[in-house]
């Protein structure tokens, strides 16, 4: 039987779901079975990402051993530590904070002796945060390509197929320039599948894409590079290490399908069936709203392949091909669209956010619909159309009070779906 507080306040089963899919890829706690030994040497703790202070609180808090390093943390995901710098940097497009650090960075690993141990705390974010360019590629350059590719509706791992060739550090060569000393690294996963070399665009994992894999997304999205640029990876001299790095090890500690998971438990303690749509949902985001919209759909009229009640869980990363100007991020465009897919339907109700709290260039973490959401905005005199057309979805949701927006959440497993599917008023919950 569905518990009574799921009909009475659907928005609150939802952030519940959220929350519940957030606490479960806390980094920390999970930490304890994957840090290594102290060295003899040195130990040296570098990072980057959403999750990055977390992890690097964590690791003062196991260690006893003298600490030192530096992670990189967007701003407002900075957490006290005593005994490891923590620098905010912009995000997604870097500027010269990341820079300076990850030349910081860079300097440690390389200072790194062979009784040293590097301890690398990795998580999503990392590859705008580390921005230091490799030799031959200016700041300006990786700014430029970054902003552009952004805007492209480019994936994730395309996006960081460019990165790697661009910079000093990813693509394994953060690792390269540690060894001979031994490189640990732990990593919260962000991306579909988990692969650690897409991960952040992996600075300690071999790198399996080449410069002509860079050149080709930049001109299938039509991203101008100088000149310059263009001819070092005509030319192969910014490829990035395909061997050498046995001295590198790698864990995951936190990934997309723990998240699911926990939220999956609470739907059942609910009294609904839930249909996971798994982790790995990609491509534009109010294409997906029209996908899955027609699945909600096809459940309300019996044909699909489950029954209300349920709740349609779904991860991934949506992109946004940015053609207007106004302010969102993939979940909230999600979330919009879908509502106008509805019709403001009065069966359905609908979280999209993302894990680490921020939402592309939304303020917020992502938004919420229901059946009285079109009719909402257009009482507060908004169109939702015409903000759709002009990417404005955050806009809307803020004026509704309806924003997802947890703060910085310290972890980053990226996208959290979830569409709660009623039976009609009049039909028996039991």
């Amino acid at each position: 039987m569905v518990q009574p507080d799921v009909l009475s306040d659907p928005f609150a089963f939802l952030d519940r779901l959220f929350a519940a899919a957030v606490a479960a890829v806390q980094p920390s706690p999970k930490l304890a079975a994957y840090f290594p030994p102290p060295p003899r040497g040195r130990l040296i703790v570098l990072g980057a990402g959403k999750a990055a202070a977390a992890l690097a609180a964590a690791a003062e808090a196991h260690y006893t051993v003298a600490i030192e390093g530096l992670v990189i943390v967007p701003e407002g995901y900075a957490r006290p530590c005593s005994r490891i710098a923590v620098v905010e940097a912009a995000h997604p497009v870097p500027d010269a904070r990341g820079h300076a650090a990850a030349a910081h960075i860079l300097q440690l690993a390389q200072s790194a002796g062979p009784d040293d141990l590097v301890l690398c705390l990795i998580s999503g974010g990392a590859s705008a945060l580390m921005s230091l360019p490799a030799p031959g590629v200016t700041l300006a350059d990786k700014r430029a390509v970054t902003a552009a590719l952004l805007r492209s509706g480019a994936a994730i791992g395309e996006i960081n197929c460019v990165r790697k060739h661009l910079s000093a550090i990813k693509g394994g060569r953060l690792a390269a320039a540690a060894a001979p000393a031994p490189v640990v690294s732990l990593v919260v996963s962000d991306v579909v599948g988990d692969d650690p070399s897409v991960i952040a665009s992996g600075p300690t994992v071999l790198d399996t894409t080449t410069c002509a894999d860079a050149l080709a997304v930049l001109d299938k999205y039509q991203i101008p590079i100088s000149p310059d640029v263009r001819a070092k990876l005509l030319k192969g001299t910014l490829e990035t290490p395909k061997a050498g790095l046995s001295h590198a090890k790698v864990h995951i500690v936190a990934r997309p399908g723990d998240a699911f998971a926990a939220a999956a438990a609470v739907v059942r303690a609910k009294g609904l069936q839930v249909l996971d749509l798994g982790d790995g949902c990609e491509g534009e985001a109010r294409t997906a709203a029209a996908v899955q919209a027609a699945l909600v759909e096809s459940i309300v009229s019996g044909t699909g392949p489950v029954k209300p009640p349920c709740v349609i869980l779904s991860g991934g990363e949506f992109t946004v091909t940015m053609t207007g100007d106004g302010r969102g991020g993939p979940n909230t465009e999600f979330a919009l669209a879908l509502a106008l897919q509805l019709k403001e339907h009065e069966q359905v109700w609908a979280l999209a956010a993302d894990t680490d709290g921020r939402d592309g260039a939304a303020d917020a973490a992502g938004a919420r619909i229901g059946p009285a959401t079109l009719r909402r905005a257009l009482n507060f005199g908004l169109d939702p159309v015409v903000a759709l057309s002009r990417n404005d979805s955050a806009g809307i949701f803020r004026a509704l009070g309806d924003l997802v927006d947890p703060g910085p959440t310290y972890t980053n497993v990226n996208d959290f779906r979830a569409i709660l599917v009623l039976p009609p008023p009049d039909t028996s919950m039991c």
